[in-house]
């Protein structure tokens, strides 16, 4: 390889003025990269005390969680006692419906013989198991910036953006309370700056005063039981991610496995890079034909691909907070295995 060669010069020659101008010159990158280095760090520490504070700060509120078309308004209670999380959420329309959570145990309240269904009323993004779990550093994937101040809900807030640097993701803005972390709004936002979902609180109250009767589930319907089991050995998986029965041969670099996967046939596995949170589902469908493509509400896709394989066709479902493009190339990348693909036990 070839060295580059740097023109050589005297400052000899260089005028006092010119002397002054070069010393302009060579001192604004630096500035430059200094205030950019200084932001990002500003921004990093604000993204630290924002993952603990999703769980260790007690708040009382009404939010309201746009998607798409669908705009709905929740009530929420949320503490941390004794060590261990309890939040109530709590329909404000649509529907009676409540969902009690105490640690991992969540129980739901479903009206109308349970039509609502947990995922269809439980934001995604920075609301997402994944995001509240294990906010990993997520400079390598996101550009942060601390931007300007602001007032939500009464309270004085900070805004950190956060830029994808690939087509495989979205972006997201973020305003957190500035004694707490708390996030009190957020958007996720496509490549073009359009704002694919809106989460933000319009009532806020923050204190530790809460009483354990706003955590009692108090709406009459059919109770649905449910663990949030917490995440694998996220070190056994290679890029090539090997699942029970099938591989991903691509997912968008950052993703990670968020759970082990289950030995059940057909058991989604769910990858998060830290911010985002996407989840493979593979199942045979007989002679069942099903509709194939992508659909996207708010900032969730999926995309649906059949596969076959011998003479078995399965059913490829990749649904999450990434863009149709990331979606349909998971889809696209995954591969069954033969021990699947004849029936038989699979490794």
């Amino acid at each position: 390889m070839s060295k580059v060669r740097t023109p050589r010069f005297s400052t000899a020659s260089l005028s006092l003025p010119g002397l002054f101008v070069l010393a302009l010159i060579m001192a604004v990158p630096a500035y430059g990269v200094e205030k950019e280095n200084a932001e990002g760090r500003a921004a990093a520490y604000w993204l630290e005390r924002l993952g603990p504070a999703l769980n260790m700060t007690s708040y009382r509120g009404v939010f309201v969680y746009a998607r798409g078309s669908s705009v709905h308004s929740m009530q929420i209670a949320h503490r941390f006692h004794n060590g261990v999380v309890e939040e109530r959420l709590v329909l404000q329309d649509g529907g009676s419906g409540e969902i009690v959570r105490r640690g991992m145990s969540v129980v739901c309240v479903l009206p109308e013989q349970g039509k609502v269904q947990l995922g269809q009323i439980i934001p995604s993004g920075p609301f997402a198991e994944a995001f509240t779990s294990q906010l990993i550093p997520v400079s390598r994937w996101y550009s942060a910036e601390l931007q300007e101040e602001d007032r939500i809900a009464g309270y004085d807030v900070v805004t950190v953006a956060l830029t994808a640097k690939d087509p495989y993701r979205y972006s997201h803005r973020l305003w957190l309370e500035k004694s707490t972390g708390l996030l009190v709004k957020s958007h996720v936002r496509a490549s073009n700056g359009d704002v694919l979902e809106h989460f933000q609180f319009t009532n806020l109250e923050i204190t530790d005063e809460i009483p354990d009767s706003e955590f009692k589930i108090q709406s009459e319907g059919r109770e649905v039981s449910r663990s949030l089991s917490g995440g694998g050995d996220h070190d056994t998986f290679s890029t090539a991610a090997r699942m029970h029965g099938w591989h991903l041969g691509w997912r968008p670099e950052g993703f990670e496995p968020a759970a082990a996967p289950s030995a059940r046939k057909g058991q989604a596995v769910a990858f998060s890079d830290g911010l985002a949170a996407f989840s493979v589902f593979v199942e045979p469908t007989g002679s069942v034909r099903m509709p194939t493509g992508a659909s996207r509400i708010g900032a969730t896709t999926i995309y649906m691909r059949q596969l076959q394989r011998g003479e078995k066709v399965f059913l490829v479902t990749v649904v999450g907070e990434i863009p149709p493009v990331s979606a349909r190339k998971v889809a696209e990348s995954v591969q069954i295995d033969e021990a699947f693909a004849l029936g038989g036990d699979e490794q």
